[in-house]
């Protein structure tokens, strides 16, 4: 089949076009092969394509048109954000709740279930923010297991205790952890391994998290007053030698607490 004039012209002004400019071949078929060059060889084109070369008979070629339309290149990905802590949407949004500090949050959760939403202890206590039923009732937690009660709750019962210590958060912490009758029985963090254990693991992991981000203004976790380590007297975090610590830890009590001890 002989190419028609307008096909012709329509061939010279390809051929004239920059070389990396892209043609497409169209087929009777209604195929339409994207090129990059060709050549007419005989009775058949040798076309060049993005993945090599291909003959087509040239009988088989209804046109060759110029590529009008280029596809826009594709947008920019954004810049990758920094690692976010497991659930912080969810932290952050209780610590807005309950005007708290979003880190201490993690930090707690950190240490209390390592971000395990299905984490048990052996008594019971459950959850992120390991709950016990009968402290997930009394703060009107529905779903224990469900990640936003579960820190809901959490968040809310810590926030009370730093209200009821005002603001000492290794007071809180420990009732948080061995349950406040322990904390008033010994006027400070009681002398439990464990408990002492705990409150050192989330001071320590509150503090790496503002470490990095020191660029930032630090929220208190409690508007009225700056959190305190060393306000209670006799405390093992203030910066003397640490008071002994018992080798076993207290028993459980049943006053509103988060994770048995």
């Amino acid at each position: 089949m002989r190419l028609t004039r307008a096909a012709v012209v329509l061939l010279l002004a390809v051929l004239a076009a920059p070389a990396l400019r892209a043609e497409y071949v169209v087929l009777r078929s209604g195929q339409r092969l994207k090129v990059t060059g060709f050549q007419l060889q005989g009775d058949k084109y040798h076309l060049q394509l993005g993945g090599g070369f291909v003959d087509v008979p040239a009988a088989d070629v209804v046109a060759i048109e110029p590529e009008d339309t280029f596809a826009p290149l594709p947008a920019a990905p954004p810049p990758a954000a920094g690692p976010q802590p497991f659930y912080r949407d969810l932290v952050e949004a209780a610590a807005k709740r309950y005007n708290m500090d979003a880190d201490l949050i993690t930090s707690v959760i950190a240490v209390e279930s390592n971000f395990d939403p299905k984490a048990v202890s052996r008594k019971n206590a459950r959850g992120l923010m390991q709950l016990l039923p009968e402290t997930a009732a009394q703060l009107g937690v529905k779903n224990i297991d469900d990640p936003a009660e579960n820190i809901d709750g959490g968040t809310r019962y810590l926030r009370d205790l730093l209200q009821k210590y005002n603001n000492d958060l290794a007071l809180a912490l420990a009732a948080y952890n061995a349950g406040p009758d322990k904390v008033q029985l010994y006027g400070r963090v009681p002398p439990y391994a464990e408990t002492i254990s705990y409150v050192r693991r989330v001071k320590r992991g509150y503090d790496k998290s503002k470490s990095a981000t020191s660029a930032k203004t630090p929220a208190s976790p409690v508007a009225t007053a700056p959190l305190s380590l060393s306000a209670s007297p006799g405390s093992p975090f203030t910066t003397g030698p640490a008071a002994p610590v018992a080798a076993s830890s207290p028993p459980r009590t049943q006053q509103p607490q988060s994770q048995p001890q």
